[in-house]
């Protein structure tokens, strides 16, 4: 169900925003609270929700509201898509950034491994549903993608069915990522809408130690030589917000500058397979 902290005003921009209770979706909702928008937190803990929306609008955002909603469950999704696009039938900016780590091989509700749906499949669905709102404002879609996509050698495998790893399995869905980005915006082009991808930077958060089989030691080892949450935000913010992006779409984006991407990301047959296969999966014809 959707909450709203205060009630709803005309005016100022709208965001919707995944994972955006800590790390760097946390970090990236304080910096467009601060800049006056309406947020819209969409994550699946009402109590982290609501802590995160009372401290956003002490910040400075005209306006918080919640809605609940299991990432992994594409019911879920919709029902959360539906409930913003009744609220809000104009949305100015929608950043996917929530992300797990899965210790071992799990299928969701929906029979996909957890690690793709929640990384990859929420993304393309989240912004299927609010695409009419998009639209209608002309809005600017953001993925928060990762340079780890770098790390993969072959497109494909995409729900880890030949051995799971939980590192490959997080790389490949970044890869998944871009490349699917890459054929969503050439599906949007003329539009009004802007899609691009970016490497936030490594940066300091709890998604290497949130799940059993994750070598968290070596994540903490790690962690005095990452990003603060804030510096990671940036790209996100820039992408969102900066008038010299605004028209700017199709892009892969690292440290608020066009960057480019895996050779593998850049294959158009593999990106266009790769988007048949999210319609499959979510039982949509996506063109």
């Amino acid at each position: 169900m959707a909450t709203s902290h205060q009630d709803p005003g005309s005016g100022p921009p709208v965001a919707v925003l995944t994972g955006a209770t800590a790390g760097i979706g946390r970090a990236t909702a304080e910096a467009l609270a601060r800049q006056g928008f309406r947020l819209v937190l969409v994550g699946r803990d009402p109590g982290r929700l609501s802590a995160a929306a009372q401290a956003l609008a002490a910040i400075g955002a005209a306006t918080v509201e919640t809605v609940s909603a299991d990432l992994s469950v594409q019911g879920d999704i919709r029902r959360a898509g539906d409930e913003i696009g009744a609220r809000h039938p104009g949305l100015d900016v929608l950043i996917n950034n929530a992300g797990a780590m899965f210790g071992r091989r799990v299928l969701t509700a929906d029979g996909v491994e957890s690690t793709f749906a929640v990384n990859h499949l929420a993304y393309v669905l989240m912004t299927r549903c609010l695409e009419g709102p998009l639209r209608a404002a002309g809005g600017r879609v953001v993925w928060v993608a990762s340079g780890a996509h770098r790390r993969v050698r072959s497109a494909g495998d995409w729900q880890s069915t030949r051995g799971y790893r939980p590192i490959a399995a997080y790389c490949r869905s970044k890869l998944a990522n871009v490349m699917a980005g890459y054929a969503y915006a050439r599906r949007l082009a003329g539009s009004g809408v802007t899609l691009n991808t970016l490497h936030p930077g490594f940066v300091r958060t709890d998604i290497g130690t949130a799940n059993r089989g994750v070598p968290r030691l070596a994540w903490r080892l790690l962690m005095p030589f990452a990003l603060t949450p804030e510096a990671g935000a940036r790209t996100s913010v820039h992408l969102a917000t900066d008038p010299a992006v605004a028209g700017v779409t199709g892009r892969y984006f690292d440290r608020c500058r066009p960057a480019s991407s895996s050779p593998i990301a850049g294959d158009a047959a593999a990106q266009e397979a790769l988007w048949r296969l999210c319609g499959e999966l979510i039982g949509e014809d996506l063109g």
